[in-house]
C-alpha cells in the first residue's frame, strides 16, 4: 500500500533513535519484543502508530516508539491474562479478523493495473455519442403531510415569497437556506423528485411531490445543459469505475464458487439483532 510506506520508514528511524544495533536494513516482521512467547514486530509497532490521532503523530520518533511498545506490551499482557473469552469478544474478533482479510482482499484486487486502452475504452462507452446531461438549480420546501404541502402550496400560489416560506415551514435541512438546494444532475435526487424537477419550467412551482423523506414543493430557479467532459478530466473517475467492475465481478465469482449454506428463513427471528441478550444466552 503505498500509504504504508512512511509508516515504516518512520519506525525504522526511531529504532534506529533508540538502539545503534537496529541501524541495519529492517523489516516490517523484524521482533522488538517478546512477551510470554509472543512476538511483537516493528510491523505492528508501524500500524498502531499509523492509527494513533493526528496530535500524537509529530511527537519525536523516540517517544513514540517508547510509548507504542509500552502500549504493546501492556496490551499483549492484559489478553494474555483473559482465559476465557466471551461471546462477544469472539464475535469482535472473527468481525476484525473478517474485515481485515477481506481489506487485503480488495486492496490486491483493485491494485491490478489498469491500461490507458482500457480507460480510454470505458470513456468511448460512457460518453461519446451521448447527449449532454442537464444539471437542475431547485428549491423545496419539505413538510410531514400532504395537508400542510397543499396549504403550502396555495400560499404561494397566491404570492408568498417561496424562500421565506421555506424558512419558516420546511423541516429539511435546506430550510434555513430558504430551501436552495443548488446545482444538481440525474441520479442525484430520488426518483419522485428528479422526476418532477424535469417535468417543470424554469421558475414554475410544482403540486406536492411525496418522497420518502416527506412531502415536498419545489420550485425550479433555472437548468443547463452540461458538455461532455474531456478524457484527462474524468480519467480518475473512469479508472475508479473499472476498479469497481474488476471488485463485482471477482467478489461475484469468488460468491459464486464458494459452498454457502444459509439458515432457512424465517428460522431465526432478524429483531435479535438488536436484543440486549443476545451474546448472555
Amino acid at each position: 500500500m503505498t500509504k504504508q510506506t512512511p509508516l515504516w520508514m518512520a519506525a525504522i528511524a526511531a529504532v534506529a533513535l533508540v538502539t545503534p544495533a537496529a541501524a541495519q536494513e529492517t523489516a516490517s516482521d523484524q521482533v522488538v519484543a517478546t512477551v510470554n512467547g509472543t512476538d511483537i514486530t516493528l510491523g505492528e509497532m508501524a500500524l498502531t502508530k499509523s492509527q494513533l490521532p493526528q496530535q500524537y503523530q509529530t511527537l519525536p520518533p523516540e517517544v513514540l516508539f517508547d510509548g507504542i511498545l509500552q502500549q504493546l506490551i501492556q496490551q499483549t499482557v492484559l489478553g494474555q491474562s483473559v482465559k476465557d473469552v466471551s461471546k462477544k469478544t469472539a464475535a469482535d474478533l472473527a468481525n476484525k479478523k473478517r474485515t481485515v482479510l477481506a481489506t487485503a482482499a480488495i486492496e490486491n484486487i483493485i491494485q491490478q493495473p489498469i491500461t490507458d486502452e482500457a480507460l480510454k475504452a470505458a470513456y468511448a462507452k460512457k460518453y461519446e455519442g451521448a447527449d449532454p446531461k442537464v444539471e437542475y438549480n431547485a428549491s423545496h420546501i419539505l413538510v410531514d403531510s400532504k395537508e400542510k404541502a397543499m396549504e403550502v402550496k396555495k400560499q404561494l400560489d397566491s404570492g408568498a415569497d417561496f424562500a421565506a416560506t421555506a424558512r419558516e415551514k420546511s423541516t429539511g435541512p435546506s430550510g434555513p437556506n430558504g430551501g436552495e438546494l443548488n446545482w444538481f444532475g440525474e441520479g442525484q435526487m430520488v426518483k419522485p423528485f428528479e422526476k418532477a424537477v424535469a417535468g417543470l419550467k424554469v421558475g414554475e412551482i410544482s403540486e406536492p411531490v411525496k418522497t420518502q423523506f416527506g412531502w415536498h414543493i419545489i420550485r425550479l430557479n433555472d437548468k443547463r445543459k452540461v458538455d461532455i467532459p474531456a478524457f484527462d478530466k474524468v480519467r480518475d473517475q473512469l479508472r475508479a469505475d473499472l476498479q469497481k467492475e474488476m471488485l463485482d465481478a471477482k467478489i461475484a465469482e469468488l460468491v459464486s464458487a464458494a459452498d454457502v449454506t444459509r439458515a432457512k428463513k424465517g428460522t431465526i427471528d432478524p429483531a435479535l439483532l438488536s436484543s440486549d441478550t443476545l451474546f448472555t444466552k
